[in-house]
Formats: structure tokens, C-alpha cells, sequence
């Protein structure tokens, strides 16, 4: 991530941060796997792209919270341009997956449109999203914080990418509510392809600008 230096760890309150900074990844890593799974499992079982979709969406953010486990890691002997080139790779293989996962959900989305293919309503998919939309902002404000603390734009960029997947999250909720009270399935596929948009900004962000948000 251009404009990213070396975190000092000269004094003690500078070690706690980065320590805070350390566990917040490793919560928005474990977080975003397990949200990701019951995701993926239950938007099959119902025959939801906008869930499959949010699922995948979350795995990708479980790779940018392993972007940032690495960026807090201890690497004595390795140079500030070194890690600037390592940081900056690992970020672009993000943005090509974010690229990839779009691709799929566009697809699936369009498909389901074009023929058809209602989804089932899914009360664990609407339990999802409304646990995401209270974790995720809370997360934002710890590690904007820590960020901002630490002066490490890599981390507060990747507390935007977190503000940004609540939002995700409350489009997510409308589309699930409004099949599951309504029975309006469009809905469903309709934020599939918004989620497919959210996942090519991102990926293409990433990949041009060396960041993981841009928001």
C-alpha cells in the first residue's frame, strides 16, 4: 500500500497498538471465515446468489485481514522498501480475487434473472446479515482508531473496507427481507449484481492504487 511507512516500535504505547491492531485482524479474519461459511451454506440451500455472493465478498475480507495480520507481524532485517513491495503484491492478488469472485456472482445473478429461478427465503441468511450490521461497524471504529493512532493509512483503509461490507450487509438485509415477508425473489438476484459492482470497485481499486479500499 503506497504511502504506508515502517510502524515504530520504539516505545511501549507504540507495541500495545500494534498488538490491538494485531487482534482486530486476527477478529476480522475469524469473523469473516465463519460468516463466510454459514453464508455460502445456507444462500446454496436457499438458491441465493446475493448470499453466495456475500459469502464469497466475505472470504475476500478474511484475506484482507491476512493482509493485515502480516503488515503488524515482527520481521526483523527486512527493509521499508521490501515490505512496501511484499505489502503491495499481496494486495493486488486481493484486488484480482475480488475481480474473479465478480465475475462468478454476475453471472449467477443474470442467470437466475433471465430464468427465472426463484429463490427460497432464508431466515438464517436475514440472521446473517443483521449480525453483520452490528459487528462490522463496531469493528470500523476499533481499527479506524487504532489506525489512526498508529498513522498507518494500510489499516485504516482496511476500516473503510469494513464500514464498507456493512453497508453490503444492509443491502443484503432488504434484498432477504423483501423476499422473505414479500415473496419479491427479484430482489435477491437484483443485489447480487450490486454486490458483483461492490466486488469489481474493489478489485480494480485494489489492483490500480496498491489499496484495499478506496472509500
Amino acid at each position: 500500500m503506497t504511502g504506508c511507512g515502517p510502524l515504530s516500535t520504539a516505545s511501549p504505547v507504540s507495541d500495545d497498538l500494534q498488538a490491538k491492531a494485531r487482534r482486530l485482524s486476527y477478529f476480522t479474519v475469524g469473523y469473516n471465515l465463519l460468516e463466510g461459511v454459514i453464508s455460502l451454506i445456507a444462500g446454496y440451500l436457499a438458491g441465493s446468489i446475493a448470499l453466495v455472493g456475500f459469502g464469497l465478498d466475505s472470504f475476500v475480507e478474511s484475506l484482507s485481514g491476512g493482509v493485515m495480520i502480516w503488515r503488524f507481524a515482527h520481521r526483523p532485517g527486512l527493509s521499508q522498501e521490501a515490505e512496501a513491495r511484499l505489502e503491495n503484491r499481496a494486495v493486488k492478488m486481493v484486488g484480482y480475487t475480488f475481480l474473479g469472485l465478480a465475475a462468478y456472482v454476475f453471472y449467477e445473478a443474470v442467470t437466475k434473472l433471465y430464468f427465472k429461478e426463484k429463490p427460497d427465503p432464508s431466515l438464517v441468511g436475514i440472521i446473517i446479515a443483521l449480525a453483520s450490521l452490528i459487528v462490522m461497524p463496531w469493528l470500523f471504529y476499533r481499527k479506524y482508531r487504532v489506525g489512526k493512532s498508529l498513522n498507518s493509512p494500510s489499516l485504516m483503509a482496511d476500516s473503510r473496507q469494513t464500514l464498507a461490507c456493512a453497508f453490503l450487509s444492509a443491502a443484503l438485509l432488504v434484498g432477504l427481507s423483501l423476499n422473505f415477508f414479500y415473496g419479491l425473489w427479484q430482489a435477491d438476484p437484483l443485489i447480487g449484481l450490486l454486490i458483483a459492482v461492490f466486488l469489481v470497485r474493489e478489485g480494480y481499486e485494489a489492483i490500480k492504487a496498491e489499496k484495499l479500499c478506496c472509500c
